[in-house]
């Protein structure tokens, strides 16, 4: 199957499917299985430690494929490797960067120089008009019910709204794993599609056997939004460990963060608390079940290869296209 879309067109990768970064769970094997599938894999570049073996990273992967992939930056203060990070990226000439948090005005200019591509998270339309104004190469419109930390708007809305105030690429990411969310989405006005709930139940991932069963077993109302990681709403699986602690802060912590200097010192904290607490269930199994996904893994029912997940997608994709004229015919 063939697509040829703004995203495609840009990256130079041959499908609009984008395996988005999972924080301390995508890999170099992650990495390469999905661009080799024709997608386009990705990692955060805060899963590298310490933050020297990025370039080793990078390098491996662009032993083991020839096809695009990207790496996520934080670009704000809470990240302190964020200047290495980028200067590695660049060097070593990473397609393509996506920016989370911050202003990505110094990464894109720097990117661009290096004929690096930059798309950038954006849940609000104040996000969206900073990354426009910083000369970003495309949006990444994340959705109310994505896994992680996910947006707040419906992507029925969320998408065809950047389309129409903006003239960038839109990746719609958030509530799409089947190849007729992928459909939906680009019918919204998306040039492609961003998953992460949908590859963590794939074998080359590398998070326990107890999550993969979770995720597969989990159903819409099963997931449901927490401030208890950094103070930022994050989309995880209601677990027993999640209905023990809760999943809302402290008024106090509540009243701290309405300063904007406080915010960024208490997420940073929190941030640096959770993380122990995330490696430990991400990757063994524990009486701490704190897992990430999207509402989506209600539409999951198996593990499988990356590349099978893919080929699957791209078949609902094609059969929801057959269907799709006898649906939409009108009666005189």
């Amino acid at each position: 199957m063939q697509f040829d879309t703004a995203f495609t067109r840009d990256i130079g990768c041959d499908l609009p499917i984008v395996v988005a970064p999972l924080f301390l769970i995508s890999n170099i094997d992650m990495v390469v299985a999905g661009s080799e599938s024709g997608a386009l894999g990705s990692f955060p570049a805060l899963n590298v430690r310490p933050v020297e073996k990025l370039r080793e990273w990078l390098q491996e992967i662009k032993r083991r494929t020839d096809k695009p992939f990207a790496v996520n930056l934080i670009a704000n203060r809470t990240n302190i490797y964020y200047k290495k990070q980028m200067e590695m990226c660049l060097d070593e000439k990473v397609p393509m960067i996506i920016a989370s948090l911050g202003n990505p005005t110094e990464l894109i200019e720097n990117a661009h120089q290096s004929g690096t591509k930059v798309y950038c998270d954006v849940i609000r339309h104040e996000h969206a008009q900073k990354a426009v104004d910083a000369g970003a190469d495309g949006l990444i419109a994340v959705s109310g019910g994505a896994g992680g930390h996910g947006g707040f708007i419906s992507s029925m809305v969320w998408i065809p709204y950047l389309r129409k105030q903006f003239s960038l690429p839109v990746l719609a990411a958030g509530n799409i794993a089947t190849g007729e969310g992928m459909l939906a989405a680009m019918a919204l006005g998306a040039s492609g599609v961003y998953m992460g709930t949908r590859f963590l139940a794939s074998e080359e991932c590398p998070i326990s056997e107890n999550y993969k069963s979770a995720i597969i077993h989990a159903r819409p109302q099963d997931i449901v939004t927490t401030y208890k990681l950094d103070g930022v709403a994050a989309n995880v699986i209601n677990t027993p460990y999640v209905q023990r602690k809760g999943t809302d802060i402290s008024w106090i912590e509540k009243k701290l963060f309405r300063s904007r200097k406080l915010r960024q010192l208490l997420f940073g904290l929190r941030s640096l608390r959770s993380i122990g607490v995330l490696s430990e269930a991400i990757k063994k199994p524990t009486w701490k079940e704190l897992w990430g996904a999207g509402q989506v893994a209600g539409l999951i029912d198996e593990v499988a290869p990356m590349q099978d997940i893919v080929e699957r997608i791209l078949q609902e994709y094609e059969e929801a296209v057959q269907k799709l004229p006898h649906a939409a015919q009108l009666k005189k």
